[in-house]
């Protein structure tokens, strides 16, 4: 067995510059091996023998990761196991003394990370966790009474308050880039070895432009525009650090770099109020009595309900992995308000297709566009999709992109009339919301 070493666990943060936990590992005195695990637990949750952009994304950064590791002496271990089988395995292969790793803020992981944890501690080996993904975590913005913030416009005021320059530099890994430990590639298990479907896919580019940036607040809305960053797969894999996004940001588009904020603000609200995985952020919104059509969810699913400006978002969902955030807000609300169908069945379907999906985003986005979650829209605040594509689309560049048919008689008649929609939404949610 080689001498004592550290091992840096990359999970979220697929990246060797400004990596915090990867930093403190390089610095621990150590020579540090790199690890990633495949995860046989959260792998089981796809769909099996399919083509998942999220997984085949994922290879592509290991290899990247790899090859940049190899040109300095050294390689990335990579394995396909429940992640206890996996240290188990980690620990036969290397004598360990410590592990270090960037902090995930969701249950599961969290409950993940408590076990092996536990499991290196019984041995002696210490498993030290790091800030990466956020600027700020759990208690670091707080009332001034100690309570967690529940509305976005006073937590990002605090939270801005607070962004000094500490908060925002980057750590200086390339100048421990020689403490990696020398060893020869081990061959990254194969698309195919871990369950699914290989295929030659293209991502959006790691980039952010000042031109975009100046341009971000009037062009954000627009979906037949390419007015936002495409960056959100890039977070949530953690291939670009999220201290040097809000640095290059913030000085060229405050609107955008509040993005960020909000990101972090919904992983706040993840990490505060961890039913929201399961309920309502606000409990009396589970009173609401949904409809369980099976045949309109399907029709809403696949882009086929009458409503183009829906349709085409649902549709570059399904080809793509990705739909513009102005069309995310209106196909959700649609769901719930038009269809009355439970947010939580959007927020499934949204998991399984989008390649940046993010549980406290989605969660988070869900509950919005449902008045349920925190600083929500009113639950009288109906979007009118036709409203929504006379505003945002108005020349139909974006919806004959992803609906050909449209203006066709092949084109189907909405699944549902606006006003009725609206007016039985009200009347569901008031009955909810009644004084019990």
């Amino acid at each position: 067995m080689n001498s004592d070493i550290s091992i840096h666990w990359f999970r979220r943060d697929l990246r060797l510059n400004d990596n915090a936990a990867l930093y403190h590992a390089l610095r621990s005195g150590n020579p540090v091996q790199c690890v990633f695990i495949f995860d046989k637990n959260i792998l089981s949750r796809l769909k099996q023998n399919s083509v998942d952009r999220r997984v085949i994304f994922i290879h592509q950064q290991l290899h990247k990761l790899n090859a940049e590791l190899e040109k300095l002496g050294s390689a990335l271990h990579v394995y396909y196991d429940t992640p206890d089988n996996a240290w188990n395995e980690i620990l036969n292969n290397y004598n360990v003394k410590a592990v270090f790793t960037n902090r995930d803020y969701e249950p599961s992981a969290i409950e993940r990370d408590e076990r092996i944890n536990q499991f290196l501690s019984a041995k002696g080996i210490s498993f030290q966790t790091f800030k990466d993904q956020v600027i700020f975590e759990k208690d670091e913005v707080l009332k001034d009474d100690g309570k967690p913030y529940t509305i976005f416009t006073p937590y990002k005021n605090k939270y801005r308050s607070r962004l000094t320059p500490f908060f925002l530099s980057s750590y200086p890994n390339k100048k421990y880039f020689g403490n990696f430990n020398q060893r020869s590639s081990v061959p990254i298990p194969t698309i195919e070895e871990i369950g699914f479907i290989n295929e030659d896919l293209h991502f959006p580019p790691l980039s952010l432009s000042k031109e975009l940036l100046i341009k971000y607040a009037n062009q954000r809305n627009f979906p037949a525009v390419p007015g936002t960053s495409r960056l959100s797969v890039h977070m949530r894999f953690g291939t670009v650090s999220v201290r040097e996004l809000f640095r290059y940001a913030d000085a060229y588009s405050e609107l955008w770099a509040n993005e960020l904020i909000w990101r972090d603000f919904y992983m706040y609200i993840l990490s505060h109020f961890p039913h929201v995985v399961k309920k309502a952020f606000k409990p009396d919104y589970d009173r609401i009595e949904w409809n369980t059509n099976e045949k309109e969810f399907a029709a809403w699913c696949e882009g086929r309900t009458g409503y183009p400006i829906v349709d085409a978002g649902m549709r570059e969902l399904n080809e793509t992995g990705f739909m513009h955030n102005r069309v995310r807000m209106i196909v959700a609300s649609f769901l719930v308000k038009h269809l009355l169908i439970d947010w939580r069945w959007g927020e499934v379907y949204f998991a399984e297709k989008l390649i940046d999906f993010d549980l406290s985003a989605n969660n988070g986005g869900w509950q919005w566009a449902s008045s349920s979650g925190t600083d929500a829209a009113p639950y009288f605040r109906i979007f009118n999709p036709e409203e929504q594509q006379k505003k945002f689309d108005p020349k139909f560049q974006y919806i004959r992109k992803w609906v050909p048919e449209f203006g066709t008689e092949k084109y189907p008649r909405p699944i549902v009339d606006h006003k009725f929609a609206r007016e039985r939404c009200l009347a569901a949610f008031k009955k909810a919301l009644s004084p019990q």
